[in-house]
């Protein structure tokens, strides 16, 4: 068993495509002293993503990098890393980042991206996890904090919250009842990486007491 980190400050680069509302979670962590740790950064795919005029009002770092400008995948991902370096990241923070994470980015932060999903993995992987719960009939989901591996949600597990679900849900309303969950358990897992908590033996993560 092995630590994932030294307790630290955490210097984190969010990676998002969208609304931002964890990484909005997240700063809020911070700046109510919950979470040890400091967003350097915030990088997204998508020019029109409003997660980076909200980066932009909190005087955070924001950039977008267009993957339309590179030839492939690799260079569109080369070119994220020499950014994130720039910056000396500690953990990268996918918060709604809507693109399967290639070699080139794995190997320069290996076990140093975290990612949040919609359901209690391994169930439901991929797009559309709570449509895939309630087409399912299952009675519970929920969402999953984990590294990233190589795989579509199939990294080592940090944290889960269970979310029951109603016979009136919607997808709509399953969706809002987990993204309360994921607001909470995001920044939690963070802090259990800043205090030196985590440990790793295979791919079984264990959250040890300070």
């Amino acid at each position: 068993m092995r630590q994932l980190m030294a307790a630290k400050r955490l210097n984190l680069a969010i990676l998002a495509s969208g609304r931002g509302s964890n990484f909005t979670a997240i700063s809020e962590a911070i700046s109510e002293n919950k979470l040890n740790a400091q967003i350097k950064v915030l990088i997204s795919d998508k020019a029109e993503a409003l997660a980076l005029e909200k980066a932009r009002d909190l005087n955070i770092k924001a950039i977008h990098i267009n993957l339309r400008n590179y030839a492939s995948m690799a260079d569109y991902e080369t070119e994220l890393v020499k950014r994130l370096k720039e910056f000396d990241i500690d953990m990268v923070v996918l918060a709604g980042y809507m693109r399967l994470v290639g070699t080139t980015f794995l190997q320069a932060f290996q076990n140093r991206i975290v990612n949040i999903h919609p359901s209690l993995l391994p169930a439901f992987k991929g797009l559309n996890a709570q449509k895939q719960a309630l087409d399912y009939g299952v009675k519970y989901s929920g969402c999953t904090v984990h590294l990233v591996d190589e795989g579509m949600d199939t990294g080592p597990i940090i944290m889960q919250s269970v979310v029951p679900i109603y016979n009136d849900d919607t997808e709509e309303s399953l969706t809002a009842r987990i993204l309360e969950e994921e607001h909470k358990i995001y920044w939690q897992s963070l802090q259990f990486i800043a205090a030196g908590q985590l440990y790793i033996r295979d791919r079984q993560v264990f959250i040890l007491e300070k």
